[in-house]
C-alpha cells in the first residue's frame, strides 16, 4: 500500500505509516498536479487544500481513505466519495483550545491596541503611551455566532475575563447554552448587544457573506468582529469600509477569501488586500490549529482512524 501526505502533519503520521505502507510527501499540490499523481495511492494525508473534487477522485483508482487533519470537510466532494467507496476521516474538536485561544488573544490585541503599539515602537521608533488607551473585556458581552465545541470553548475563557456570553447556534438545544452559562439568542439580536463577535461556523450557502454591510449596520459602533472559521463568512469588502468609516472597531482574522491566492506558498507568491493598510484589522495565516498540542492530538486520532478503515 501506499500513503500520500499532501500538507505539513504530525510526523507520527508518517513514523507509524511507514511501518506497513509506502509514504510519499508532495507539499500542497495544485488540482490538475493531484490528479496526476494520486493514482497509485490508497491512503491521502491532508489538511484543506486543494479542494478534492470528482475529478481528483476518478483519477484516485486506489484510494480508501482520505485522512484530514482538520475539523471542516466543505473542501471535500462528500457525496462522490461516498459513492467511489472513499472513506473520510476528519478530526473534529481536537484543534479546538488552540483555535478559541487564538482567538481571545486576538480579541486582547484588538482591545488594547497592541499590534499597533508594537509596530509604532519597533517601526515608527515612537515612545508614546497615550496614543493607546484600550479596553478590558471584563464587563464586555461577547457574542458567539456557531456554539460547537470550539465556541462554546471561546465562551468558556471569556467568562474566565468577566464576559457575558450571548450565542446563537439554532442546531443545539437549550441545555446547552444554560450549561454553557450563556444566553441563547437570535444573529439579529447578538449583533446588536455584542462588544465582541466571534464566528465559529462552517462555510456553507447559508453563512456566505454572512457578515456583510447588512448585518454591519445593527453592530454597535466599536463592535470588534473576529473569524477564525472560514473566509468567505466575512465579507471582506463590506468590512473594510465599515472599519475604515469607524463604523467597526476592529476585526481580527485566521482566515481570508483568497488564502492561497497567486500560488500560496509558491516561491513568488503574492498576497494583498486593502485591508492590510488598516490599524484595526489584525490577520495570521490561518494558524488555528498550528500548536504542537493539537498537531499531536490530531495525528494521534487520525492514525487509528485510517488503520481501523484499512484494518491494519
Amino acid at each position: 500500500m501506499k500513503c500520500l501526505i499532501i500538507d505539513a502533519v504530525h510526523e507520527a503520521i508518517a513514523q507509524e505509516f511507514g511501518k506497513t505502507m509506502q509514504v510519499d510527501h508532495k507539499m500542497l499540490p495544485t488540482q490538475e498536479e493531484l490528479k496526476a499523481i494520486i493514482g497509485d495511492y490508497d491512503v491521502l494525508i491532508m489538511r484543506v487544500d486543494p479542494a478534492i473534487n470528482k475529478e481528483i477522485l476518478d483519477a484516485a483508482k486506489n484510494l480508501k481513505v482520505i485522512g484530514v487533519c482538520s475539523v471542516g470537510l466543505n473542501h471535500i466532494d462528500m457525496d462522490y466519495a461516498k459513492e467511489k467507496g472513499i472513506q473520510v476521516f476528519n478530526a473534529p474538536g481536537l484543534n479546538g483550545n488552540a483555535v478559541a485561544e487564538l482567538t481571545i488573544s486576538k480579541m486582547l490585541d484588538l482591545a488594547r491596541g497592541t499590534m499597533a503599539a508594537n509596530n509604532d515602537v519597533k517601526v515608527n521608533k515612537n515612545w508614546n503611551k497615550y496614543a493607546f488607551v484600550g479596553r478590558e473585556l471584563r464587563g464586555r458581552t461577547l457574542g458567539v455566532l456557531g456554539f460547537g465545541r470550539i465556541g462554546q470553548r471561546v465562551g468558556e475563557l471569556g467568562r474566565a475575563f468577566k464576559m457575558d456570553i450571548v450565542a446563537y447556534d439554532p442546531y443545539l438545544p437549550a441545555e446547552v447554552f444554560v450549561q454553557q452559562q450563556a444566553k441563547s439568542v437570535s444573529i439579529e439580536e447578538l449583533l446588536k448587544v455584542s462588544d465582541f463577535i466571534s464566528i465559529h461556523m462552517p462555510l456553507t450557502p447559508e453563512t456566505k457573506d454572512l457578515v456583510s454591510a447588512k448585518q454591519i449596520a445593527f453592530m454597535k459602533n466599536d463592535a470588534v468582529v473576529l473569524n477564525m472559521s472560514r473566509g468567505g463568512i466575512v465579507n471582506e469588502q463590506d468590512v473594510y469600509e465599515a472599519l475604515k468609516e469607524g463604523k467597526l472597531g476592529g476585526y481580527g482574522t485566521d482566515v481570508m477569501v483568497n488564502e492561497l491566492a497567486d500560488g500560496g506558498l509558491t516561491e513568488d507568491a503574492g498576497f494583498d488586500s486593502p485591508l492590510f493598510g488598516l490599524d484595526n484589522f489584525i490577520v495570521s495565516p490561518h494558524i488555528g490549529a498550528q500548536s504542537v498540542d493539537a498537531s499531536r492530538d490530531i495525528g494521534a486520532y487520525i492514525i487509528v482512524k485510517v488503520k481501523e478503515a484499512l484494518g491494519l
